[in-house]
């Protein structure tokens, strides 16, 4: 069994898991630390032995910084500078770092280089100079995608090239403010072995990036791939070596994007940034809570709103149930898009077994969101149970009204985390009545009447769903 730190193959080759980092003395199917299957691949030569022959120890250097008191310390090289992108910048903590070198990974297609040439443009426009390198496309292939969006600037230089050591000329010749590689898996160096994209190359060209951009004080953003399971591709020490690992999410089918912060040295790593794709590019949403509401309830029945939050941000969204009955000689089914299969069956037997005038045995189920929106967590629990009790009554929920509460398996209804902020959004936002679970210190914002309850059924008769369905 090969240890940590000492996996060394024959001929000085070494292997090592792109997931975990866990050495192997040969390739294997199945990664021995971590278990995934494929992610053992040929990684950087074992170093040389530092030190002279004998043992003898090696003269120390002269420091290259002294050392300070931490109150001496400068914060000027830690000022932000705004991308021009306010929902990126939100994301960022107030923008880009001198030296800051960013990781946005996502999925093809979903419009990472559409943002980041946005951002380079913006960067362009406000008189900085910005070089983009790009190593998946030709120079004609983002030009033309610069004039659809309108990003064609003087001051943004484009280079399509995949080597290392063209890149690192590039920014002596052109001195940027900004730096984006479009992307990390395609650039390579000569001087190390191995093909781009894989683990000894990824590691070295970022970490050469890195090295540029602390020397120079250069703000560096790296587009990554993603593997199939949405995590970024490569060694894991990729996230290591960055100081900012923002994910692109999206769906195809839907024009919503979001960025969302997942490691952060210079900011919060929880928060999130709303935009949207158009034909003519991609545009920030401050106030993206109307893409995830259709109407506030009241005119169809299976509509109820809960305020979701992502990272710190509160967002309303809206929850749609349909109950009907199954055919003759046919299985009940259960469909559920963007929202916790598990929780929904909880839900549903919960309706079933503790609030009574419920059966679900010949019926069908279908739950979703509005607008490419995923619910996960428990806060839309509520939301959920009363868009299908309404569909199951036929009877629309009162107008304006949004619910919050996890629901638990007897019934009970259990305070949700930031529940203030979520009330003060939907305050802002006009919402005249809300249902929540009981809780200290909970107040109701002005203009909002506040209604709490402790159970499910509670909640059902506060929303007008009491007593047996319309069937």
């Amino acid at each position: 069994m090969t240890t940590k730190g000492s996996a060394k193959a024959r001929g000085g080759r070494t292997f090592e898991c792109t997931a975990c980092g866990q050495p192997a003395a040969k390739w294997v199917g199945r990664c021995p630390g971590c278990g995934g299957w494929g992610t053992v691949e040929e990684g950087l030569p074992p170093a040389a032995a530092v030190g002279a022959p004998g043992g003898a120890p090696r003269a120390t250097p002269r420091p290259a910084s002294p050392v300070r008191p931490i109150g001496e310390v400068g914060l000027e090289t830690v000022v932000s500078r705004p991308t021009g992108v306010g929902e990126l910048d939100r994301v960022l903590g107030g923008g880009l770092v001198p030296g800051v070198v960013v990781l946005l990974a996502g999925e093809p297609g979903v419009g990472k280089s559409t943002l980041l040439l946005e951002v380079a443009a913006q960067r362009a426009r406000g008189g900085g100079t910005v070089l983009y390198v790009t190593g998946e496309e030709s120079a004609g292939q983002v030009r033309l995608r610069a004039e659809r969006t309108g990003a064609v600037t003087p001051h943004l230089f484009l280079s399509a090239t995949a080597d290392l050591e063209e890149v690192a000329a590039h920014v002596e010749a052109v001195d940027p403010g900004l730096l984006v590689v479009d992307s990390v898996q395609t650039v390579g160096s000569a001087d190390v072995e191995g093909t781009p994209g894989g683990v000894s190359q990824v590691r070295a060209v970022t970490s050469a990036l890195v090295a540029l951009a602390k020397q120079r004080g250069l703000p560096v953003v790296l587009i990554g791939h993603v593997t199939k399971d949405g995590a970024v591709a490569g060694p894991r020490t990729l996230e290591h070596l960055v100081d900012v690992v923002l994910s692109f999410e999206g769906d195809r089918h839907s024009t919503l994007r979001m960025v969302r912060g997942l490691k952060n040295r210079f900011g919060p790593s929880d928060e999130v940034g709303c935009f949207e794709m158009f034909d003519g590019g991609i545009q920030e949403v401050t106030d993206p809570s109307g893409l995830f509401v259709g109407t506030m309830t009241g005119t169809v029945p299976g509509q109820a709103v809960t305020v979701a939050m992502e990272g710190k941000r509160p967002l309303m969204a809206e929850v749609q149930g349909l109950v009907t009955k199954v055919g003759a000689d046919a299985p009940a089914r259960r469909t559920v898009s963007d929202l916790d299969t598990n929780r929904v069956l909880k839900i549903l037997a919960v309706l079933q077994q503790r609030c009574g005038g419920f059966s679900f045995a010949q019926q069908d189920v279908f739950a979703a969101t509005v607008g490419g929106m995923k619910l996960r967590e428990p806060a839309a629990d509520l939301a959920v149970a009363l868009a299908i009790a309404s569909s199951y009554r036929d009877a629309p929920l009162p107008y304006g009204l949004v619910v919050l509460g996890e629901v638990g398996l007897t019934g009970e209804l259990r305070r949700v985390p930031a529940t203030d902020r979520r009330l003060a959004e939907a305050a802002r936002l006009g919402v005249p009545k809300a249902i929540v679970p009981f809780g200290p210190g909970t107040t109701a914002p002005k203009g909002l009447e506040l209604v709490q309850v402790d159970r499910l059924d509670g909640a059902l008769e506060a929303a007008g769903l009491g007593g047996r369905a319309k069937r």
